[in-house]
């Protein structure tokens, strides 16, 4: 996996999974709300830093707590006047 490949004590990861709910959307089976929880495994062991953006539902937060979890507010699209909460998760 290409984070056990380049996991250093130096190492900064954006990690960017399917929204909770929509492991689908980027092709069928290739992510599945199972491998939230196999990430969250890797994610606790790694020498290096992350930072995951995902939405916002009582299965993440309930999934990664111990990490540093920050709500920040954002829009989908730049036409879209609807502003939404999407979690920021680290290790630091």
């Amino acid at each position: 996996m290409f984070i056990e490949r380049y996991d250093r004590p130096h190492t900064f990861f954006y990690v960017d999974p399917p929204y909770y709910g929509c492991e689908d959307y980027y092709g069928k089976s290739i992510f599945y709300q199972a491998d939230f929880a196999k990430l969250r495994v890797l994610l606790a062991s790694i020498k290096g830093k992350f930072i995951m953006s995902i939405n916002d539902v009582d299965e993440i937060r309930q999934l990664y707590r111990g990490f540093t979890i920050e709500e920040v507010e954002t829009a989908y699209h730049v036409s879209n006047k609807k502003r939404v909460i999407e979690l920021l998760i680290r290790n630091y």
